[in-house]
């Protein structure tokens, strides 16, 4: 086990997936700062909140246990005491418990970094060929502009988790997959789901958001 200081957020991050944040809570500028001052490269722990909210003291009452490392890109002072910092999903943990008299204001947990497991090698090429299609498919009805998908099966899998707007539990049950596999054949699904809900309601989802998440 590794011990890895903690973002809690009402969102999940993916490996790959960009995260914008805002800080501007002492506890979070306490992080940025021991991150930056203490770590060659500054890498920190996003995991979503299954019960409580982000922002206030004894805000969150209770973590998913699956999260994502989020390695720092960018760190700048925009003034009244407020960082806007870039990070990106680099790796999935799993975490343990809670450190107890950390010493620090913000969380650290006791987190095992997990392995990527691929699966059946040709039900992943499979279903990597039908995710493609499926995505094709959602931008088609909702007349997006389509990007080009990663062409490794592992990312592509991942990738739906930001192309596609999804709720919470959705997110988490694609980070939380087992395997590519697993996580393929949920994706495809939620994939379809989505391009029928808009084919058939006209529900169009919004754009997923590129600002910065307020903390």
């Amino acid at each position: 086990m590794a011990r890895l200081p903690l973002f809690p957020l009402g969102t999940v991050l993916v490996p790959g997936a960009t995260l914008p944040l805002q800080l501007f809570e002492p506890r979070y500028l306490e992080l940025l700062s021991d991150l930056v001052n203490a770590m060659d490269v500054p890498e920190f722990g996003v995991v979503a909140i299954r019960q409580g909210h982000e922002v206030g003291p004894e805000a969150v009452r209770d973590l998913h246990e699956v999260g994502c490392v989020a390695r720092v890109h960018q760190a700048a002072a925009v003034g009244d005491g407020r960082y806007l910092v870039v990070s990106t999903g680099v790796r999935r943990f799993r975490l343990d418990a809670l450190v107890e008299g950390a010493g620090t204001a913000y969380l650290t947990g006791e987190v095992t970094l997990l392995e990527e497991r691929t699966g059946d090698a040709d039900a992943v090429a499979d279903l990597a060929d039908r995710l493609r299609g499926a995505l094709h498919d959602y931008a088609a009805t909702l007349g997006a502009e389509e990007p080009t998908w990663p062409t490794d099966a592992g990312e592509l899998s991942y990738a739906v988790g930001t192309a596609v707007r999804l709720d919470l539990g959705d997110r988490q049950h694609l980070l939380a997959a087992a395997d590519t596999e697993t996580r393929l054949r949920l994706g495809l699904r939620l994939v379809r789901r989505e391009r029928q809900l808009a084919a058939t309601l006209g529900v169009v989802p919004p754009t997923p958001e590129h600002g910065f998440n307020p903390n």
